[in-house]
This record gives structure tokens, C-alpha cells and sequence, in this order.
């Protein structure tokens, strides 16, 4: 690096000011690093906890590149970014983690699959399709989810094909048709690897999701599997990263199917939901070993300490507006139940607005808690 991370003029540039960014920001305090973050939001998780926030479109090649130019170091809390603006800069000597080149590939979702394939990661059969029109050749191929090559996250650009009558619904834009696959859990193993090629995982956890929004609702850690399935998840969560090349943090989510077969879903190339309770249930938070890898600095333990679930605080369906959050003071009456709320002013339908971590000395009793939360706090608009 052009300077040391402890350097005082050291500069680290965040793509993304949200609440990954906001949580980064937090390990990046305890190390002395000082972050520059910047979205087009001008009220967006960090804006006024960063020493330099900047207002911007973090798509805009331009944007992305003047303010990437004077920094030592770029990363990213989202992977929706100017790509040609990180390869410009890279190529002008900004260390830029991950490399661009990836963040190409996973912000392609066949690209990614294809991938996957290339390399023997075992995932779930796939076929690629330019347009709408397209989908009466792939009849055959039915039941599959559809998922736009570009620009999902979070449960959008998803539509399941369980009929022909469903395509009507269709996106009609470049596309992965995905096999169904019958399973029985999903999970996700969080791997890192740092400057040096060194390379760890946390556990798996286990995810839950809200079947409307198709996004993540709780966690639980640790997953309720076998030492065996613990295994072959790590062991594929460090495959992916180590064939990618990959510096920084890599959520890879995985299906389990009844046969105990582990297969990859895809991938988030960043800090990520299925991982918030590693802040209070594991030795070494995500957004810690996150900062530990692109700074190239040994990696941290990423033993679980503790049985732990989280609660994603996602908007009210039927409420849009400035937030109002009820129960909290009845959660925090529980012991051992961690609030991060993210500071966003306004909710609408499942937006997610924070999480709450429990941790417990019995994974049962964390399970029971995280519902009991679930159904006690509640994100409203005044």
C-alpha cells in the first residue's frame, strides 16, 4: 500500500454509506482507520458518523473515480458499483478490495453460475435466457426461479415458474432459469481471506425467510446439522473463496437437499445479513475480519462464543413513513438481546430498519427468544 494503515493521512474509501458501512465503520473506529464513505443518499446509515461522507452515485464511473483517486484503498459495502471506475483506479495504483474482476462476475448472476461450474462448485443446475420470449424453449425445465443477471438483491428480480402459466409474470431481461431443487435448510458460511492468500470461515448458520418478501428473517447459530454437513459447507465456502481469489469477506448461502447434499446458491461479496450476530457471538465480528483482510493483517478467530440467533427488523407491511419502533423497551428487558438499529429515518414494507442479536447458553432457548422478539418488536410509521 501506498501507506501504512496506521499511517495518519491513511485514506480508506467505502463504496456504500448503509448499514454495513455503519457497522464497518465501528471496527474501523477501535483500529484507528479512518473511513470515507460515499452514496447517493444524503441521509443515508453513515452520513454523520464517517469523518468523510460524500454524496454520490457509487454507479457513476466518473463519480466513483474522482472519489476513489486520492485514496489508499477502496472497498465496498455494496457490489452494485462502477466497475470500469475501480479498474481504472487500480490500474492507477488504489489497492481496490475485492478486485474488481470479481465484483464483475458476482454482479452477474450467470456469470456467477457459470462460474461455479467451471471450477466444480456444486450448484444448482441452470440455463441462461436473453428475454421473456425465450422461456417457451425451457418448458421442459420447469419448475425452475427465474433471477435477473443484474441488479437483484434482497428477494427482487426473483420469479418463481412453477407453470407455464406463470410466465406471463416474466422479467424480460437476461435471466438464469434455476432448477428447483428440493431442501431441506439453507445456510450460509462466511469465508475470508486476506492480502497474503490466508483464508478462514466462520461456522454456518442457519437462515429463515420471510416466504412473501424472500428475504432473511432469522438466523441461528449454530446450524442445527451435522458435524458432516459443518464440514462440507466450510469446505465449500473456502473453495469458492480460494478459486475466486478473492480478498475480503465472501457470504456464501447454501442449500442443503435430503440427501445431505450442500450446494452453492450464490454469493455476496461483502459483509452481509448472515452474519450481523458475529459482533456479539463470535470472537471475531464480520466486519472486523473484513478490515483484517483488505488491510492484510492476520486473520481473527472465528469461533462461535456463544448460541446466538438474529431477528431482522424489517418494515410493517402497511406502514410508509417517518419510523416509529414499538417494543423495544420489552426486548431489552430480556437478558442477553442486542438492538442495533440502523438510523434510517423512514420505513416502508420490509425494509430492513435494524436486528436484533440474542445470545443464550442453549442454542433451544435462542431459537425460542429470537421468536418471542420477532413478535414483540414492531416497525411502524408515525
Amino acid at each position: 500500500m501506498s501507506k501504512a494503515p496506521y499511517h495518519k493521512d491513511f485514506k480508506l474509501g467505502v463504496l456504500g454509506g448503509g448499514q454495513l458501512g455503519r457497522m464497518m465503520q465501528q471496527e474501523a473506529v477501535n483500529l484507528d482507520i479512518k473511513l470515507s464513505c460515499i452514496d447517493p443518499n444524503p441521509n443515508a446509515p453513515c452520513a454523520h458518523l464517517v469523518p468523510e461522507f460524500v454524496v454520490g452515485d457509487f454507479n457513476d464511473e466518473e463519480t466513483v473515480y474522482n472519489f476513489g483517486k486520492d485514496k489508499d484503498l477502496i472497498t465496498v459495502e455494496i457490489e452494485h458499483v462502477s466497475i470500469p471506475a475501480l479498474k481504472r483506479l487500480q490500474s492507477e495504483g488504489v489497492h481496490v478490495y475485492p478486485q474488481p474482476e470479481l465484483l464483475e462476475i458476482v454482479q452477474d448472476k450467470g456469470l456467477q453460475k457459470e462460474f461455479y461450474k467451471d471450477k466444480g462448485i456444486p450448484t444448482a443446475e441452470f440455463r441462461l435466457i436473453q428475454s421473456k420470449e425465450d422461456l417457451k424453449d425451457h418448458v421442459d425445465f420447469l419448475p425452475f426461479a427465474q433471477k435477473l443477471r443484474k441488479g437483484g438483491y434482497d428477494g427482487k428480480g426473483v420469479q418463481i415458474m412453477r407453470t407455464e402459466a406463470d410466465f406471463e409474470k416474466a422479467f424480460d431481461a437476461p435471466s438464469v432459469l434455476e432448477k428447483f431443487v428440493p431442501f431441506e435448510k439453507e445456510l450460509a458460511v462466511i469465508a475470508a481471506r486476506n492480502t497474503k492468500g490466508e483464508t478462514t470461515e466462520f461456522p454456518a448458520v442457519e437462515l429463515e425467510f420471510d416466504p412473501e418478501a424472500n428475504l432473511v428473517e432469522l438466523l441461528f447459530a449454530p446450524a442445527e446439522i451435522s458435524a458432516e454437513i459443518e464440514r462440507i459447507a466450510r469446505n465449500i465456502a473456502k473453495q469458492t473463496i480460494e478459486s475466486f481469489g478473492f480478498v475480503g469477506i465472501l457470504a456464501v448461502e447454501l442449500f442443503v437437499n435430503p440427501n445431505g447434499d450442500v450446494f452453492v446458491n450464490e454469493v455476496a461479496p461483502r459483509p452481509h445479513n448472515s452474519g450481523h450476530h458475529t459482533i456479539e457471538a463470535n470472537i471475531t465480528s464480520q466486519y472486523a475480519q473484513h478490515l483484517r483482510c483488505i488491510l492484510g493483517l492476520p486473520l481473527g478467530d472465528t469461533a462461535l462464543s456463544t448460541p446466538a440467533a438474529m431477528v431482522n427488523l424489517l418494515g410493517e407491511v402497511g406502514f410508509s413513513g417517518p419510523v416509529k419502533y414499538e417494543g423495544l423497551e420489552d426486548a431489552l428487558a430480556e437478558s442477553g438481546v442486542y438492538i442495533h438499529l440502523y438510523g434510517k429515518t423512514d420505513t416502508h414494507p420490509f425494509r430492513k430498519m435494524g436486528h436484533v442479536t440474542i445470545t443464550t447458553n442453549e442454542a433451544d432457548s435462542a431459537r425460542r427468544l429470537a421468536h418471542q422478539i420477532k413478535d414483540t418488536i414492531k416497525v411502524k410509521s408515525e
